[in-house]
């Protein structure tokens, strides 16, 4: 962003809050981009006793995660997964359970974590190329974001310890 969306003066870094924020340099305007993180959400997906981990069609053809998604104006986090979860695989939710928040900084995002039951027949939408199935005690969470979701839901259902892994069943 260079220019002030309300006057279309220049934006220049001043301190803000203690930190260094653009901000228009018009006398009088005090427009202040706060660049507040977006908040999106994630959903560790359980279809048939298997979690569902999905490849976006921009991402390498070896990285597969959550089913994530953007929240919208009028929507609550749980609503918002609900809806993600059926336009990616249109799969219908039965039930979701709040995992936690997390910062992605690197996006400037905040996740909102759900693990989401749910049932149907998967089909992807134009957003996903492949998924997989993994089983509950084989998943191995990822050192990200959505990764750190997965791994605190697993230990939240026993299936995980992080000094020894995947517990055994």
């Amino acid at each position: 962003m260079k220019y002030c969306p309300l006057c279309t003066s220049d934006l220049v870094l001043l301190e803000q809050s203690g930190l260094p924020r653009l901000s228009c340099a018009a006398e009088g305007c005090g427009y202040i981009f706060w660049d507040n993180p977006i908040p999106v959400v994630g959903a560790i997906v359980e279809h048939e006793g298997e979690i569902i981990l999905a490849n976006n069609v921009n991402w390498p053809e070896h990285w597969f995660s959550l089913i994530t998604g953007f929240l919208e104006k009028d929507e609550t986090p749980e609503q918002c997964v609900v809806r993600e979860v059926k336009e990616e695989l249109n799969l219908d939710s039965e039930k979701t359970e709040y995992v936690g928040l997390y910062s992605f900084f690197r996006l400037n995002q905040l996740i909102i974590a759900y693990h989401v039951r749910a049932t149907g027949e998967i089909k992807l939408n134009e957003e996903l190329r492949s998924y997989k199935r993994v089983k509950k005690d084989k998943v191995q969470p990822w050192d990200s974001e959505t990764g750190h979701a997965l791994r605190d839901w697993l230990i939240s259902k026993g299936l995980y310890d992080e000094s020894r892994g995947l517990m055994q069943r």
